[in-house]
């Protein structure tokens, strides 16, 4: 991550211990998750946002929403 102070702050909320889960696993994460840990509150609404508008009401399907956030994901050269 770009910000060390960000990624090394994290307070307590359901980010920071997925941070941690993924960690303990070895597994890799969207660095995104950093930012709503550091901040809870202030980026709250994101959080929602992006749940609504990957799995809200809408023609496509979940699955391929999904599928759209991925590829996008990958042609800008970011985990997904």
């Amino acid at each position: 991550m770009f910000m060390p102070e960000v990624e090394q702050n994290p307070q307590p909320g359901p980010y920071r211990a997925l941070i941690e889960q993924m960690r303990a696993q070895g597994a890799e994460y969207p660095q995104i998750w950093h930012l709503f840990a550091y901040l809870p509150r202030a980026t709250d609404h994101l959080a929602r946002f992006t749940q609504e508008i990957l799995r809200g009401p809408a023609p496509l399907s979940p699955g391929i929403r999904e599928l759209i956030a991925a590829y996008t994901s990958k042609r800008n050269q970011c985990s997904f």
